[in-house]
């Protein structure tokens, strides 16, 4: 089976380092992240992990600063592979954040995979997280607006080189994909492993990897960052430079 992994970077968002990835070391530091979609394919299957983020005027709403370069938008991606939107035939969703959920209409023939827990929160979210999930309530459209799911609880294993498995704490919902290869398990992460610092110890506690610092619940992140270290033989992140290291996995 010979399952390939193909990361797109769908744009650029500025933030600040101590408060969204190394909390406790880079506040006030700007920085700029990718922001990634994954395309997965054992040559029948077409398969997506997240849509990517936004064009820039939204997503310079958002964080300031942040943009889309031509190009980069997910369709954009594929087309370059000679794959359009009609062809993918699921999408699984990590969660439903403005900047991995965007353009999720255009696959109009796929089926769309998100963790229950994250879709009923992200329908009625706390005010603090109006903005992430595009409410409604701040007269935005989210992306999932009228979308139809399927929803998943716990662990799902999809078919026989992908599953689902819940990582909560960046958000509620929040479910990484273990992708199985000739070369090893690789997850891609989504935000549960936000940037490649979180793959590095923390030798002030003592740690194997350097906690995140964009959560709901800071234990459930703790458990699903640890989770995925002894899951997986490769970690894609959600915003980290790394995953450009190859245009496609393995």
């Amino acid at each position: 089976m010979d399952v390939r992994i193909y990361p797109f970077n769908t744009g650029f968002i500025r933030l600040d380092k101590g408060a969204y990835i190394t909390p406790g070391d880079g506040y006030g530091m700007e920085v700029e992240v990718p922001t990634w979609a994954f395309f997965v394919t054992d040559g029948k299957e077409k398969l997506l992990v997240d849509t990517g983020m936004s064009e820039t005027k939204t997503a310079d709403w958002h964080h300031k600063g942040s943009y889309q370069p031509e190009g980069f938008r997910i369709d954009e991606h594929l087309e370059k592979l000679g794959v359009t939107p009609a062809d993918i035939d699921a999408v699984f969703f990590t969660h439903l954040h403005w900047d991995h959920c965007s353009n999720m209409k255009l696959f109009t023939n796929a089926r769309f995979y998100v963790h229950a827990r994250e879709l009923a929160f992200a329908r009625d979210p706390h005010l603090l997280y109006y903005k992430s999930y595009e409410s409604k309530k701040l007269g935005a459209h989210p992306p999932f607006e009228d979308v139809p799911f399927r929803t998943v609880d716990g662990e799902f294993r999809y078919n026989d080189f992908i599953t689902l498995f819940p990582t909560p704490g960046h958000c509620p919902g929040h479910q990484s994909v273990e992708v199985k290869t000739t070369q090893g398990t690789y997850v891609i992460a989504g935000d549960a492993v936000f940037a490649d610092e979180n793959l590095k110890p923390d030798t002030h506690r003592g740690l194997s990897f350097t906690p995140m610092g964009r959560y709901v619940n800071v234990f459930e992140m703790f458990d699903s960052m640890g989770k995925i270290l002894a899951r997986a033989d490769h970690i894609l992140t959600g915003h980290g430079m790394g995953v450009s290291f190859k245009q496609v996995y393995p």
